[in-house]
């Protein structure tokens, strides 16, 4: 049995993460820090969590874990990291963007690129949200070198992924029937989604145009993204389902995409289509889940030497 803490466990984040290893049949949530919320029970914070478990937030770890989730404020764990000074052997799963870019000794948690790396490592930097949809729209285009032009993005998403801090822009009365743009071409996840993109293809020397929008949902990504490119059509759609055929959560569909097909699941979709020479490509994930801690159980999976959909069986609501 996997011992697991987490970090930070009062967030949104920190509540899907303790609502999925709750029912993961191999691990054990050996505590939940959230100092602000010391001694209460996980459901006074996640009310869903009531009747399936009765563990309290500790103010801080209480005994060797196997596996640590931070799934704090960016720009805290590498503090935090410094603070508990947990022994080498422990597996860390970073979900900030504190490691992610450049060479930090932390493996890029993005399965469908680095799974060989993400079994053997002890340090992960799980991907964004918004990095995670984008990446895998773009994948297979990139390792095929088809992408002849300038990338533009345009995304959106639901309100949970500004996390549960209230702002000005998170409240109810202003986000609900609402739609903004937010961080237009300077969003922070550009920079993985740019590493990814020289890595995989590196003789393309052409920028992403990103933007970001406000949705008035509570979850979920949906991410449209577009380039010139001379393959036809029918050859696109073949690369993407070679390169997709064997992975466990994310599939070509060849139809329309929308939300429901992934809310409340670790998978992501991705669908093309062509007009011309530019080329469509859509992608749809759950920000929580697989933009976040279902990666980031998925990861732990692989590191631990799990089938990697081990308590990620979820399935969609009909409606």
């Amino acid at each position: 049995m996997i011992k697991a803490g987490i970090i930070g466990a009062a967030g949104y984040t920190g509540g899907e993460l303790l609502r999925i290893l709750t029912y993961h049949p191999d691990v054990e949530i050996a505590w939940a820090v959230s100092r602000s919320n010391y001694g209460k029970p996980v459901y006074d914070v996640h009310a869903d969590l009531f009747g399936d478990t009765d563990l309290k937030f500790a103010e801080q770890p209480t005994e060797k874990p196997d596996v640590v989730f931070f799934c704090t404020a960016h720009g805290e764990t590498g503090k935090l990291l410094a603070e508990y000074n947990f022994p080498d052997d422990v597996k860390i799963i970073d979900m900030t963007n504190e490691f992610r870019v450049g060479d930090t000794g932390f493996v890029y948690g993005l399965p469908e690129i680095n799974r060989d790396k993400i079994k053997t490592c002890t340090k992960l930097a799980n991907p964004g949200c918004f990095a995670t949809a984008i990446q895998l729209a773009l994948v297979p285009s990139l390792k095929a070198g088809i992408i002849q032009s300038d990338i533009q993005v345009s995304a959106v998403t639901g309100s949970t992924g500004a996390g549960q801090k209230l702002s000005a822009t998170s409240h109810f009365s202003w986000r609900n029937n609402n739609f903004s743009v937010y961080k237009a071409f300077t969003h922070q996840h550009l920079a993985e989604i740019n590493q990814t993109k020289d890595i995989l293809m590196p003789t393309l020397q052409k920028p992403i145009h990103f933007i970001p929008y406000r949705g008035d949902f509570t979850r979920g990504i949906i991410a449209s993204v577009w380039f010139t490119t001379d393959k036809t059509e029918d050859e696109v759609k073949e690369i993407y389902r070679e390169c997709y055929a064997g992975e466990p959560f994310t599939h070509f569909y060849d139809g329309n995409l929308y939300l429901k097909q992934v809310v409340n699941t670790n998978k992501c979709i991705v669908s093309v289509k062509k007009e011309g020479d530019q080329l469509l490509v859509e992608s749809v994930i759950d920000n929580l889940v697989k933009g976040a801690v279902g990666q980031a159980t998925e990861n732990m999976n692989i590191m631990f030497g799990l089938d990697e959909r081990q308590g990620l069986r979820l399935k969609p609501s009909a409606f």
